[in-house]
């Protein structure tokens, strides 16, 4: 239920506070007074378009804010606790602000949040129902949703859309499987030749570094040897070498040491020195060994080479993408293998889900069958309460092509008067009498939401209609006032008399700008409004005193 609607620098709105109050809620006025503007603010908090247009002019932003009193509904807890948003004492406060620059922010519960979010939880807070609304039910799509709500179908509903997901996934899936095989097969035969070449020449990591070494050293070996032996002549060969020096000085220090102890660590210093010359020579003269001219290995080193090269021209620039090449055709050329089997099971899956979503279709259809023959019954009853009393309304629901909704196409079938066939609402209703079917069918849907009393706005419901016609409607408004919180603008003074709080919508002018403002009747206020009404501007004392016999009567109705 809405509690408190703030308004600021909205079109004429300059600053607007209403507290609004359980029961039915009337909102009367000149024409374009600005009672619509309210709807239009409580639109935005329900996630509608915003636009800049909207900001009144010479503000840089409008801001609009409500105040909820929330149903106890597991649903919306659920997106509210998503949405980290804590809504502890019953009340939810929503705001809306649009700025000249075209952006638009909007908060829940003090925290940021998307339009979006503010869309998902408008349904368990309240509803909009005006003339732009009345043409949604030309809708076929609205006809099914408003019918699968009087039939409490939702959860049903959701078991079918899973199924006919899932179905149309694995039906994808096998689609772009046969696409994929069919240019896998193409390539199969190169990838073939590609993945034997490379395994034929048993590659491993690193090796054309180990060959490239190797093919320096055959093609280098006189050089090589040539340096190494001079080497291993001043380290160790010649009494002149650095080995002998070295060991010459070694003694020298230790028969001295042996005389001034401090001479010890000089000595100490000078060991591993000779240690590590015996070491390298010791290496140098095994190099030596194994050093020789090898024609024929350097020629197999070369061989390797080219053919390592021939493979990094083809498949990667290091032996390590040769390989990673090597590894992706071999597992599209395993995929090959197992098509078969995964094409075998996605069509036991498309042939599973199929079944499963004709089986909840047929499901779903028995139960909205059932609910458009209750709600046919029942409509055409409040359609004869609000002065209709040949109408004939009617739900057909009939077989279509499979979808997300099941198999299913719903209708909704009016006549307005008796002897008439029925047929589809955009072909035979008048504003008039689309406003009252509109309200019937709204009134016939409240026992399914039951649960949660919501705030439920007409905006000029009586569009198209007369005295007698009206005050039928309002009486409706009434008795729907006592399950839910009802906002109506109206025109018309029969269902205005009906209300049990009434607020005037008027505009002023002050300082060469025109303002909206709003404000609750006391009863002497309230029986002048429903005169001017009536009457028009000039009040006289019969309209005054027929307008108080209204009240009283419809008060009491």
């Amino acid at each position: 239920m809405l509690v408190e609607l703030a308004v600021d620098n909205l079109a004429v709105v300059e600053r607007l506070r209403l507290r609004l109050h359980p029961g039915f809620n009337a909102l009367t006025g000149e024409t374009g007074s600005g009672k619509s503007l309210i709807v239009g603010a409580l639109s935005l908090l329900f996630g509608g378009r915003a636009s800049p247009d909207m900001i009144r002019t010479g503000e840089e932003r409008a801001l609009v804010s409500g105040i909820f009193e929330i149903p106890d509904d597991v649903r919306l807890r659920e997106l509210l606790e998503q949405a980290g948003i804590s809504a502890e004492d019953g009340e939810l406060l929503l705001e809306r602000e649009i700025t000249a620059a075209g952006k638009s922010r909007a908060w829940a519960g003090s925290r940021p949040v998307a339009a979006a979010f503010l869309r998902d939880i408008a349904p368990f807070l309240g509803d909009i129902h005006g003339q732009h609304d009345q043409q949604k039910l030309f809708s076929a799509e609205a006809q099914r949703e408003l019918l699968d709500g009087a039939a409490g179908a939702q959860e049903l509903l959701a078991q079918v859309r899973e199924a006919w997901q899932g179905w149309r996934a694995a039906l994808r899936e096998l689609a772009e499987l046969d696409r994929a095989e069919q240019e896998r097969l193409r390539l199969a035969d190169l990838w073939s030749m590609q993945r034997n070449e490379i395994a034929a020449a048993a590659l491993k990591p690193g090796e054309d570094a180990q060959l490239e070494n190797e093919r320096r050293v055959l093609r280098n070996v006189a050089r090589l040897n040539d340096a190494v032996a001079a080497a291993y002549q001043l380290l160790e060969e010649s009494e002149s070498s650095a080995g002998a020096a070295v060991a010459q000085a070694l003694k020298r220090l230790e028969e001295a040491a042996r005389i001034d102890a401090s001479l010890e660590p000089a000595a100490e210093t000078l060991r591993p020195a000779l240690i590590a010359i015996q070491e390298a020579s010791h290496e140098l003269r095994h190099y030596l060994g194994r050093l020789e001219a090898d024609p024929r290995r350097l020629e197999e080193v070369e061989s390797r080479l080219a053919l390592i090269e021939r493979l990094k021209r083809k498949y990667g620039s290091t032996i390590d993408e040769i390989l990673a090449f090597f590894s992706g055709v071999s597992s599209r050329l395993a995929a090959l293998e197992t098509a078969g089997g995964r094409r075998a099971a996605l069509a036991e899956s498309i042939a599973r889900l199929e079944a499963r979503h004709r089986e909840l279709s047929l499901e779903l259809r028995e139960v909205r069958l059932r609910a458009a023959r209750k709600l046919s019954r029942h409509v055409q009853q409040e359609l004869a309460g609000l002065a209709m009393p040949g109408a004939v309304f009617r739900i057909v629901v009939e077989p279509c092509e499979p979808g997300e909704a099941g198999m299913d196409a719903v209708q909704f079938l009016f006549s307005a008067n008796a002897g008439e066939e029925p047929r589809p609402l955009d072909r035979v209703a008048s504003g008039g009498e689309l406003s009252r079917a509109a309200l019937a069918i709204k009134t016939c849907m409240a026992p399914a939401q039951e649960g949660a009393a919501r705030t439920l706005v007409f905006d000029e419901v009586d569009a198209g209609v007369g005295g007698a016609a009206g005050e039928m409607i309002g009486r409706r408004l009434r008795q729907l006032a006592r399950r839910h919180q009802v906002l109506c603008v109206t025109h018309l003074a029969q269902i205005a008399a009906f209300a049990e709080h009434h607020f005037a919508v008027s505009k002023s002018d002050a300082g060469g700008r025109t303002a909206a403002g709003v404000e609750l009747l006391g009863n002497k206020e309230r029986v002048r409004e429903i005169a001017r009404m009536m009457s028009g501007q000039k009040l006289t004392e019969e309209a005054l005193r027929h307008a108080a016999k209204l009240i009283e009567q419809f008060s009491a109705g």
